[in-house]
């Protein structure tokens, strides 16, 4: 009966760390389809909120192969926790760029740097601008249903911390 059950949870840890990889992948790949697809040029901040996903997800692949490996349930497990916790970063980000969208608190001074030298492909400086320097911290770019990229992110950070925590202390 033991070795049914934990082999049961050994499979939900598999499909909860398949769930994420995927969820987390297609989280930034929306947000680098509104870039590069739509158009819009992400901030300083913007680009930060990546980086819990592009450690995640290889994170969570892992974690995939590591279920499906029957590793010790330690080793998913503990992938799944760092996940959540690299989610919980993620939130904060989320709020801290939407805070400072809101004008809540103040963003960080470098946000609107400059790139070095620019090249403008033969254009006047003003039809290359957009592409060299990027848009202010302060001002969200989209907003849907009320809500910036960044609030977004935030409640998505939450909903896929809330899922790896559950599939890291979820009992044997």
């Amino acid at each position: 009966m033991t070795a049914t059950v934990n082999a049961d949870t050994g499979r939900q840890r598999l499909r909860i760390a398949l769930f994420l990889a995927v969820a987390m992948a297609a989280t930034v790949g929306s947000a680098l389809a509104f870039q590069y697809v739509g158009g819009y040029i992400p901030c300083k901040l913007c680009l930060e909120q990546r980086t819990p996903y592009y450690v995640g997800v290889p994170l969570m692949l892992l974690a995939v192969l590591a279920s499906a490996l029957r590793a010790p349930a330690w080793v998913s497990r503990g992938l799944l926790a760092i996940g959540g916790l690299l989610m919980l970063y993620g939130v904060y980000l989320g709020v801290y760029h939407s805070g400072v969208e809101w004008g809540w608190w103040p963003g960080p001074t470098d946000c609107t740097a400059a790139a070095g030298p620019v090249d403008t492909g033969g254009k006047g400086v003003l039809d290359a601008l957009d592409k060299f320097v990027p848009p202010s911290c302060d001002k969200a770019a989209v907003r849907i249903l009320g809500l910036s990229l960044a609030g977004w992110n935030a409640i998505a950070s939450f909903v896929l911390a809330a899922v790896a925590f559950r599939g890291a202390f979820a009992r044997d």
